[in-house]
């Protein structure tokens, strides 16, 4: 109870207590990535029920985020499957959407893999938000869930996108067996970041059979409001956001949340390829609460957007050498055995 008080009181201090910022998350290119992340069922190696898809086009993409919009989201995630991102056409076609989407008056946030400083520079150009890079868990234990990437990678990313004016997007997963150390490790990680990212994902892991964790028991709703008034602690200005795993929670649970300091959700029926609360219960919740969706653009003025005929930028063709450690992961290598059996 004292944590919890702490925490509200310091929410308090930098937030408004009754505002929410509302993101919808779209999978712009699903399934058929080449890591082995254990909790992904977007990964190739692992024998999941995700159908993959081509990139969406840019008026797919417009569509989506219209209807968003209308569901009273002021920020739209668009995320791809894939490792990093390759300069060609389809970096090209996710410029034009990222382009689009500002010019609606919406914040517009990437989740792409790892890029370049130049490919940062480009996204920022067009007119980007936010770019989100999870380190998903603590240095060490992150050896225990990934490794066909490494740590120092996804810090890398977080330092390319710095060194423009898009901000930074970026949190972990609990749930995936790791110790309350691991935890702790990962908020040393993100709160000793200069300066500390601008929005936190706290996500409860979702267990989606076929993946190495798919045996994985729920986390109490305990642990999340935990996790959530810790980082509020430690990450005083930072959006916390509530993100998978909000369909396992009750109504109070969530409040709880929000009192300790979670002042973001996603909305809308799916988070990539996994379940999320209907848009019309998040604001039937809201309402009881009497919480306010957040408007666009309210922590920092919005990007500018330039056309790709004026851009000061242009691919470079690049092949940066991000690490493969290919150390072996025990479950993971169990769940790659089991999809090549079955498939």
């Amino acid at each position: 109870m004292e944590l919890l008080y702490e925490a509200a009181t310091i929410h308090r201090l930098h937030h408004d207590p009754n505002t929410v910022q509302v993101s919808t998350l779209l999978s712009i290119k699903t399934g058929g990535c080449s890591e082995d992340c254990g909790y992904c069922p977007q990964a190739a190696r692992y024998h999941t029920n995700v159908e993959g898809n081509n990139l969406m086009t840019v008026q797919q993409v417009k569509a989506q985020a219209l209807r968003a919009k209308s569901g009273g989201s002021s920020r739209v995630c668009m995320g791809a499957a894939w490792r990093n991102v390759k300069d060609g056409e389809e970096f090209d076609q996710v410029l034009e959407m990222v382009r689009t989407i500002n010019k609606l008056d919406m914040e517009v946030c990437c989740t792409l893999g790892m890029i370049t400083e130049n490919q940062a520079k480009r996204l920022a150009e067009a007119g980007l938000y936010a770019y989100n890079h999870n380190l998903d868990s603590s240095e060490d234990y992150y050896k225990e869930v990934i490794s066909t990437r490494g740590f120092e990678d996804r810090l890398q990313t977080i330092d390319n996108v710095r060194k423009t004016n898009v901000t930074v997007c970026s949190g972990g997963i609990i749930g995936m067996g790791e110790k309350i150390e691991d935890r702790a490790g990962m908020l040393v990680a993100l709160s000793t970041l200069n300066p500390q990212p601008e929005s936190t994902p706290i996500n409860a892991l979702v267990a989606v059979e076929g993946t190495p964790l798919e045996n994985q028991e729920p986390i109490a709703i305990w642990d999340m409001i935990r996790m959530v008034a810790t980082t509020r602690i430690v990450l005083p200005e930072t959006q916390v956001r509530l993100s998978a795993g909000r369909t396992q929670m009750t109504k109070e649970g969530q409040a709880l949340c929000f009192f300790a300091g979670a002042n973001s959700i996603f909305a809308g029926d799916k988070l990539l390829t996994t379940p999320n609360p209907d848009v019309d219960e998040d604001m039937e919740l809201f309402r009881a609460l009497g919480l306010t969706p957040q408007k666009p653009f309210t922590k920092k003025t919005q990007p500018q957007t330039v056309e790709a005929s004026d851009s000061e930028y242009e691919s470079l063709g690049e092949k940066p050498k991000w690490t493969r450690p290919n150390h072996k992961i025990e479950r993971n290598e169990l769940a790659k055995h089991k999809h090549k059996t079955l498939k």
